[in-house]
């Protein structure tokens, strides 16, 4: 009895085989790049929310796009992850020398920006899975019935996945936002290393989460 391929590595290996043949093409070679970066984009449609909270790992980025949403009028506090102390971090403290870490820098911008509601979850994460119960947990305890996420805009799309699965069967409804201001760009991210090693990067956790989470 043959044993069949599993669809998922008939969808890679159709993939690769596409890309392969577009090569000598470049009008047909820029598409599929392109739809390659925008594989990783999600850009949900933003309605007015109980908070909008900062996705770990946004920087100004995220800082810069949360202030804008507030100015829109769509929500009046932002919310960020508290941050795993590091060892730099922990030695500062031993000296008795304060030190500001990203959690810290955020809440200052966002105060320098007129945001006068900002607050820090209490409770820090160590990845993304681990970032979407924290927030369900947050949510449920503050009995909030929608938040907007701010992400980097490569990780929007598996972000959103986890997100979904995460608050699945909760009051909260989500709506993940990607910050604007980010480095990547989907529509031209092969013409700079950083691009490159992102796309590779966020394309290879994204499939291993479709594998993982067929219905997510």
């Amino acid at each position: 009895m043959i044993a069949r391929p599993k669809w998922w590595a008939v969808i890679v290996l159709a993939v690769v085989l596409v890309c392969a043949a577009a090569i000598a093409l470049p009008a047909v070679r820029r598409s599929i790049l392109r739809f390659a970066g925008w594989a990783l984009v999600v850009n949900e449609r933003v309605e007015p929310t109980d908070v909008i909270v900062l996705s770990v790992d946004t920087d100004g980025a995220g800082v810069l796009e949360a202030a804008d949403l507030v100015d829109t009028g769509v929500a009046t506090r932002v919310a960020v992850f508290a941050d795993l102390p590091n060892a730099a971090h922990q030695e500062f403290i031993r000296r008795g020398i304060s030190y500001d870490d990203e959690a810290d820098r955020s809440i200052r911008q966002l105060s320098a920006l007129g945001i006068e509601t900002v607050e820090r979850i209490p409770k820090s994460v160590a990845g993304t899975e681990d970032e979407g119960l924290v927030l369900a947990d947050w949510c449920d305890r503050h009995r909030f019935n929608s938040v907007i996420v701010v992400v980097t805009s490569d990780h929007s799309r598996r972000l959103r996945r986890i997100l979904h699965r995460s608050l699945k069967g909760h009051q909260t409804s989500i709506i993940v936002h990607p910050a604007r201001y980010c480095n990547f760009d989907p529509d031209e991210w092969w013409k700079t290393r950083g691009g490159i090693r992102t796309e590779i990067e966020e394309l290879e956790k994204l499939l291993l989460d479709m594998v993982r989470h067929p219905i997510s």
